[in-house]
């Protein structure tokens, strides 16, 4: 059985991630077309819940807050440290609830992934995490091989794992560069963005069935690396309907995304 949303669902978010909810979806609908299918069962909801999503683009997020939103949850996010040290705002997602990663320092990686998994037992909101950690570099934008840091989360957790697969948000704003030394860099994103609300692209989010995590012995070597391959499997099961006529390439052609990544889930029938 599925529902919309539980009665107190939204009244647990802080107050300032839902204004940040309500801006966010009034963007997505002046940038785009958005369509949301899929439920998270009704047995999940306002308990731990982990959410995995594929990564396409800078504008995927916005989306994905977007697509929580209209299913009536507020999800929060695993952040890179440098989004949550940012001015402005940096204060207001940790205020928020967000939780922080830092990957180039190992030992402090190990202690937040330790918080984390104490976190996501106790929280009332799904946490959603890119396996991949960056937007694809596959040619035809299928998921990354990615890191097995998610799949590890949710066994050390025990929690169930939602895969949510998206397609079209890397219509709305370039990939770019992969850090901003200066104005020119913004100059491809600032152009893609503003036309964006002219080309108003199509936003597809699925939520897809829990992962069946229940033959994999989380103490047992190689536990991540299995989760991981399910996990992945089938975020990118929930990609293919989505991109109809698109299984080879994107239509839509962005010259800035590097293209030097062969993805290991891509379908047969995409090849």
């Amino acid at each position: 059985m599925f529902a919309l949303r539980t009665d107190d669902s939204s009244r647990r978010a802080p107050a300032i991630w839902r204004t940040m909810l309500n801006i966010d979806r009034g963007l997505v609908n002046l940038v785009g077309r958005l369509t949301v299918t899929g439920r998270i069962p009704a047995q999940l909801r306002g308990r731990p819940l982990l959410m995995t999503a594929n990564h396409i683009g800078v504008f995927d997020a916005f989306v994905l807050m977007a697509a929580c939103k209209r299913i009536g949850i507020n999800p929060v996010f695993m952040l890179a440290g440098g989004i949550l040290d940012a001015p402005v705002i940096g204060p207001a997602l940790r205020v928020s609830g967000h939780l922080r990663v830092d990957r180039k320092v190992a030992a402090t990686a190990v202690g937040q992934f330790t918080e984390a998994v104490e976190a996501l037992k106790t929280t009332r909101e799904p946490l959603i995490v890119y396996p991949e950690g960056r937007i694809s570099h596959d040619p035809g934008l299928w998921p990354e091989r990615g890191k097995t840091g998610a799949a590890r989360l949710a066994l050390a957790a025990g929690v169930p794992v939602i895969p949510i697969s998206q397609w079209g948000a890397h219509e709305a704003v370039y990939w770019g560069t992969e850090t901003v030394n200066g104005p020119a860099d913004l100059v491809p994103l600032a152009r893609s963005g503003l036309s964006a609300p002219l080309r108003r692209p199509k936003f597809r989010v699925h939520f897809g069935d829990p992962v069946d995590l229940s033959d994999v012995e989380p103490s047992r070597p190689g536990a991540g690396v299995r989760a991981h391959a399910k996990i992945m499997q089938a975020i990118t099961d929930g990609l293919v309907p989505l991109r109809t006529g698109e299984l080879d390439r994107p239509r839509f052609h962005d010259p800035t995304r590097p293209t030097d990544t062969v993805s290991p889930w891509k379908p047969k029938s995409g090849l």
